[in-house]
């Protein structure tokens, strides 16, 4: 009698050994990126990468060339010709730009002005909320938190009428708190949306654990959950510093052109619109403003990504 093949699991001493399900399959997981590593790795595909970033440089790198040329060489000629002949640099430029009439050294210090505390309230505000959003038990809880992320969808244009509107009637109009308090409203719901799932990663025995201890809320923010927020802190600091620093719109309509409060943006911008002629004070107020980010950026950049992806990926 021949056997007949049986679809009976095979019993070993372990228990019944079945075969892995068809959707669970490492060795395909492995093929497809081992086929996503090759694309990437291609030479045409590092070729094109290059000729990208190549093409997005250049027009920095000629602003960046231009912006130490004198003034009567910049108008007889373009900065490419500092491959062909004599070249000639300056520092007039930057030195006019911020103590001559342009003044542009006042501006950088409203920028700092209007920065850091645009920063540092969004963030205050914001760990506390996500705090009690993913580690406090109270009624409606799951809808609010909707409904301040859904709030990251309006507009700002939206906004800015009704708020200028607002802070007129309140007498807080020409002042660096019209700048505060819109760039913190408009930065609140994402800072919640992304420290709230930064602190959903934080495993609940180390919770636990500290209210066993007699921990009540205030340490257990201060002592187990802060010291954990580092990069998701420091993503959200970068994202804000560098937004509220080259930001031009919310300080037009709030401050406008003001001397005594308005940022490096607005005069920059009057320089382009007013003197589009003075290419040499143009080209060096666009690197001055260009300074305090780039060191912010390169300084925290490693924790950029890992903030970025916080509570993305679970496993």
């Amino acid at each position: 009698m021949s056997a007949v093949p049986s679809s009976e699991p095979v019993v070993t001493a372990g228990g019944p050994s079945t075969p892995p399900p068809a959707s669970v399959n490492p060795r395909g997981l492995s093929s497809r990126a081992g086929k996503a590593r090759r694309r990437l790795s291609n030479p045409w595909a590092s070729g094109i990468a290059i000729v990208l970033a190549v093409l997005w440089t250049l027009p920095t790198a000629g602003l960046l060339v231009t912006s130490f040329r004198p003034q009567a060489d910049i108008t007889r000629t373009g900065w490419w010709t500092i491959f062909t002949g004599d070249v000639t640099f300056t520092l007039d430029n930057y030195a006019n730009a911020l103590t001559g009439n342009t003044n542009l050294a006042n501006f950088f210090v409203n920028s700092i002005v209007i920065t850091l505390p645009s920063v540092i309230i969004p963030i205050s505000i914001a760990l506390l909320a996500a705090y009690a959003f993913a580690w406090i038990d109270f009624p409606g809880r799951d809808w609010l938190f909707v409904a301040v992320f859904a709030l990251q969808v309006v507009p700002i244009q939206v906004t800015m009428i009704p708020l200028l509107r607002t802070f007129v009637n309140v007498g807080l109009a020409g002042s660096f708190w019209t700048v505060w308090l819109a760039h913190s409203i408009f930065a609140l719901p994402l800072a919640i949306f992304l420290l709230h799932n930064f602190m959903k990663d934080i495993p609940r025995s180390l919770v636990e654990a500290a209210r066993v201890d007699g921990a009540g809320h205030v340490q257990i923010f201060f002592r187990v959950i802060m010291p954990l927020l580092v990069p998701a802190i420091a993503a959200f600091g970068i994202f804000q510093f560098l937004w509220v620093w080259n930001d031009l719109l919310v300080a037009l309509v709030f401050v406008g052109g003001q001397p005594d409060v308005a940022p490096l943006t607005v005069r920059v911008a009057e320089l382009s619109g007013t003197r589009g002629g003075a290419w040499h004070l143009l080209s060096a107020g666009a690197f001055i403003s260009m300074i305090v980010p780039l060191i912010v950026f390169l300084s925290l950049q490693r924790y950029f990504v890992r903030g970025l992806l916080a509570g993305s990926v679970k496993g």
